[in-house]
Parts: structure tokens; sequence; C-alpha cells
């Protein structure tokens, strides 16, 4: 049995690929945060361990203490505010962890690594942590070797009910205040649940022979937030108003960039609609203009309803 290692294991999707993926890789979930090592551990049945991925030394202790085959990189200082506020912070994780993932894993010969990276990427970049998981794509996609490491990166949207975003923030709000305080009705985001945020880094990981330096991204729908702000109070109670923006927050944000547009194509890939990213090569079939949460298609009220109405038993509100 394979053994996976997962940065960032202790974290909302790092649990949900623990809980996916225990029963046909020996999985180690490993995250700086002591706590939540523990509580992933009794949720999970998997092994947790403390690791820092900005120490390298720590990541060498992991790989010594288990030789993973396999590394998916999800440690992440992840929310926009928080980086622009902490500029160092987000780049000290985001890109230096990040190298010292790659470094280790080609030094070692881990088989295979899958980067977790995120739409704020993708063209044109507005805040510090969109950079920063920019330089992880690049640096991953460009270090993969067919001979040796592979390196692949999926691309997210965000993932509903993960840790604190807007829905967690929205029901302690309704349970504190019986009102929501928002910051972007006008906005309008990527949203998707853990559940196919998982499956599509477990599919990244599994097809690396085909998808190793690329982008996989699932083709997915949009939501103005406002629309789900009337859903949930139509079907939750409640009420809302809006509230100053946050730093580095922007009106939509796009899955593929303009000038990423001739790198992408649309492949099915177990049934499922997906972009594949290639910066290595210029695609003729490629999507014809970019794609953002403005020109996507939108989910539905009942796909709406879903989400919200339907947090996993681990979220942490």
């Amino acid at each position: 049995m394979q053994t996976v290692l997962i940065t960032g294991g202790a974290g909302y999707l790092g649990k949900q690929l623990g809980l996916k993926l225990k029963d046909r890789y020996n999985v180690i979930l490993g995250s700086r945060n002591n706590g939540n090592n523990q509580l992933a551990q009794t949720l999970t049945g998997c092994e947790t361990i403390p690791l820092d991925i900005v120490n390298y030394d720590s990541l060498l202790d992991a790989y010594n203490r288990y030789k993973p085959e396999i590394i998916i990189h999800a440690a992440a200082t992840k929310f926009v505010d928080i980086s622009e506020k902490n500029p160092m912070e987000c780049i000290d994780v985001n890109v230096l962890g990040s190298q010292n993932v790659a470094r280790l894993a080609i030094d070692k010969g881990v088989k295979i690594v899958v980067g977790v990276s995120t739409d704020k990427t993708a063209p044109p970049v507005g805040n510090i942590y969109g950079h920063s998981k920019a330089m992880m794509e690049r640096l991953f996609c460009t270090l993969d070797n067919p001979k040796g490491t592979r390196f692949v990166c999926t691309r997210f949207g965000n993932i509903a009910w993960s840790t604190g975003s807007v829905f967690p923030l929205w029901k302690r709000m309704m349970a504190s205040k019986g009102i929501i305080e928002t910051t972007g009705p006008h906005m309008r985001r990527f949203i998707f649940s853990v559940g196919e945020a998982a499956d599509l880094v477990i599919r990244a990981m599994e097809k690396t022979d085909d998808l190793g330096g690329k982008i996989l991204s699932l083709k997915m729908k949009s939501a103005q937030m406002e629309d789900i702000l009337k859903v949930w109070t139509k079907h939750l109670g409640g009420e809302y108003k809006k509230i100053g923006e946050r730093p580095g927050d922007k009106l939509d944000e796009h899955l593929i960039g303009e000038i990423e547009c001739v790198h992408t194509i649309e492949k099915e890939i177990d049934g499922i609609p997906h972009y594949i990213i290639d910066f290595k090569q210029k695609f003729e079939n490629h999507v014809p203009e970019y794609v953002s949460s403005e020109n996507a298609p939108r989910l539905s009220e009942k796909e709406i309803l879903d989400i919200i109405s339907n947090p996993p038993s681990f979220v942490t509100l």
C-alpha cells in the first residue's frame, strides 16, 4: 500500500482527502496545528504528525519516518485579507514552503506531487495570495519530470463550508445577531463542495501520466453572493446587510485568464467536464475566451440550497 503525505492535512480539504483515500492508501495528515491534528486523527482514523512546510527539516523528518510515494500539497496561507495584511507569512508558506516540498520530493525521489491551487491565480491577479499561489503553479508545472518526480496542480474555486469561509461565518452571525453582514453581495464566485474538491485532487493524483506538468480544474458554475444570500434567508431565515469590503477582494474571479486561453482545452475525464491548462504548449482547439465568475453558467436555486443546507459533519463553526 502506497503512503500519501498530505500537507495541511488537518484542514478542511485534508480531512476529506483522508476519509476518501484511507482505504486504498496509507494516509499521513501533516499540519503545524497540533490541536487540529488531534481532531483530524479522531475524525478520519488517519495518522497525523506535526509538520511545518516552511521548515525544510520538518519535511525531511516526515519523509524519513514515512517514506511517502505521493505528496498532496494542501498547506497554505489561504485567505485574501490575511495575506494582504501579512504578506511575509503568505510568501513564506505559499512560495518558500512550496519550494521546500518540491526540493524534498525531487531529492528523495517522491513519485507524485499534487499542488492545490486557486482561481485567484488566473490573470488578472488582484492580490498577494493569488500571486503566491500562481508561483506555486508555475514552479510545480515547470519541475515535472516524466522520468522522475511527476508534478501536477489542481485549480479550485471556493470550497463551500471550508474553515474561515463565508458560510460558517454567516451561520455564526445568524446564531449571535440574527443578521448576516456581507462585504460583497454584488461579487460573484465559483463555489463547489469539498467532496468535489477532493475528487479533483484524487483524479489528478491518479492520472499523472496524462496530467503531469499541467493544471486540472473542473468546469465550474458560479453564483452571485446576493443570490446565495437570498436563498439562505428564504429557506434558513434571517436577513442580511452590506458592510465595507475587505482588502484584496475582487468583483469576479477568473478560472481561466485571457492570456491562458491558448494553453487551455476542455476535456471530459471520468465523464466530467474539466479544463486542462498546459503552459508548455498552445492548443489549436483551445477555449475560445477567458472563463470568469461573470460569464460562467450560474448555480440554480436548488443547487445553492443543496450546498448551504448540507455542510459536512466535520465543519468547524
